[in-house]
């Protein structure tokens, strides 16, 4: 019997560990990142924040950045040459992009999306 509660108590304390664990920061980042949002709520994010845009790539800007619209607005994005995959789009063709919030302040604010995945 007393062996039997020692499994109970250690089961107890691992399980509220789990749930614990499933709640913090980094972990509703990535819940956060796997909601869709839009170029509009984007644009208002902090730096760094994770973001899924669903929407369309409509032009190259060159040195891999495009941009990027959707039915809010358009941003420009960064998306590294080896995540299309080996795959040609067109400006019709949707797509959703995951990836970071990238501000920067110099010489004027400037925000963009740092793409991490391109999903066809």
């Amino acid at each position: 019997m007393n062996m039997m509660m020692k499994a109970l108590l250690v089961a107890g304390v691992i399980g509220s560990t789990t749930v614990t664990v499933a709640n913090t920061a980094v972990n509703q980042a990535a819940v956060a990142a796997s909601t869709p949002t839009t170029v509009k709520h984007a644009l208002t994010l902090k730096d760094d924040s994770h973001v899924q845009l669903k929407g369309y790539v409509v032009k190259a800007i060159g040195d891999e950045k495009y941009e990027f619209r959707d039915q809010t607005g358009s941003i420009t994005v960064d998306i590294d040459d080896e995540l299309w995959g080996g795959k040609a789009i067109s400006a019709k063709t949707p797509v959703t992009i995951i990836g970071e919030v990238d501000i920067d302040y110099k010489p004027a604010k400037r925000v963009e999306i740092d793409v991490d995945q391109v999903k066809f």
